[in-house]
């Protein structure tokens, strides 16, 4: 009887580019920006990005755009996500309003100064990163704009979806 080893470098990875976007616009109003410079057209995608922490478990909003000619695929995933969460307390004061604390959650956490992260899957040779980062510079509400470099991610499992 043969026995067939599977190597864990059997598996093909994904290739992708990460770019790192810090702005201060809302997530429509920085996809529509990014349609107006780049040749792709994100739409927001229905579907949320969950990622559970100790504390709770937390959607994250992301636009996408599929290039069925190229083979590529555009992500735009939002990086910061705050929720406000509301405790009665048992102490009545004189406008009996409910407590409530802010507790702010991150999709990538090691780069927590970065407003959103556009992704985009296909062979590295379709995907011109100086051009595409030339371009998302001139979007004058951008403070600036990087590649993010795959070593840099500690948290990859959240880039699934």
């Amino acid at each position: 009887m043969a026995i067939h080893k599977l190597l864990i470098n059997d598996f093909e990875e994904v290739d992708y580019q990460l770019i790192a976007i810090h702005t201060a616009l809302e997530n429509y109003r920085i996809a529509f920006f990014i349609n107006q410079q780049l040749p792709i057209v994100l739409s927001k995608n229905k579907k949320s990005i969950f990622i559970e922490t100790k504390e709770q478990r937390t959607s994250f909003c992301h636009f996408d755009f599929d290039d069925n000619k190229k083979g590529v695929f555009w992500s735009l995933i939002e990086n910061k996500k705050e929720t406000v969460i509301t405790q009665s307390g048992n102490l009545s004061n004189l406008f009996s309003e409910k407590e409530g604390f802010t507790n702010t959650f991150y999709f990538l956490p090691e780069f927590k100064k970065v407003a959103y992260f556009l992704k985009i899957e296909g062979e590295k040779k379709q995907i011109n990163t100086d051009v595409i980062i030339q371009r998302l510079k001139t979007i004058n509400q951008v403070t600036t704009v990087y590649a993010v470099e795959k070593s840099q991610i500690k948290s990859k499992n959240n880039l699934i979806f």
